[in-house]
C-alpha cells in the first residue's frame, strides 16, 4: 500500500514547480534586471554600485571606434524614451527608455543578445558587467 506522502508527492511537486515559475516569470521587470546586473557587476568589481550618471554618460560618449556608429545615441538618438533609426539599415529601434517601452529588459537572454551586438558595433569588444550594471540602472529611471 502506498503511503499518503507518496500519492500527494506529484500535486506537492506540481506546485512547488508552478509556484517557482511564477516567481522566475514576475522577477523579470526591468528593475529585477537591472538589479541582477549589479549583483553580477559587484562579483567581478567588488563594492561596485550602479551609476545612473555613469551609465547616461557611455549613453551619449563617442567611442571614437567607428564613425557610422560612434555611440548608443547614433540609433537609439538623444533622447532614449524616443524611437530610433539604425545608422545603416535604417530599422526603426523602439525606445530604449523603459518608461515608453515597459516590455524592454525583461528577458536576460534578449538583453545579452542585444548588448553583445550593439557592443561590438559601437566599441568592438564585449561591453563589461559594470558597464551594463550603469546603463540600465540609467535606463529603468527614463
Amino acid at each position: 500500500m502506498q503511503s499518503p506522502i507518496f500519492r500527494s508527492f506529484p500535486a506537492v511537486l506540481l506546485a512547488g514547480l508552478l509556484a517557482g515559475f511564477s516567481l522566475d516569470a514576475a522577477a523579470e521587470t526591468p528593475a529585477a534586471m537591472a538589479e541582477h546586473y549589479a549583483q553580477r557587476a559587484a562579483q567581478e568589481r567588488p563594492g561596485f554600485t550602479p551609476d545612473p550618471a555613469r551609465g547616461e554618460a557611455f549613453y551619449r560618449q563617442n567611442h571614437g571606434v567607428s564613425a557610422d556608429m560612434p555611440g548608443c545615441h547614433a540609433c537609439h538618438g538623444p533622447d532614449p524614451r524616443q524611437s530610433g533609426k539604425h545608422v545603416i539599415t535604417s530599422k526603426k529601434i523602439a525606445p530604449m527608455a523603459v518608461s515608453a517601452n515597459p516590455e524592454r529588459f525583461t528577458d536576460e537572454a534578449k538583453i545579452e543578445k542585444w548588448f553583445r551586438r550593439n557592443c561590438k558595433e559601437v566599441l568592438e569588444r564585449e561591453c563589461t558587467a559594470a558597464e551594463k550594471a550603469d546603463f540600465l540602472a540609467w535606463l529603468v529611471r527614463q
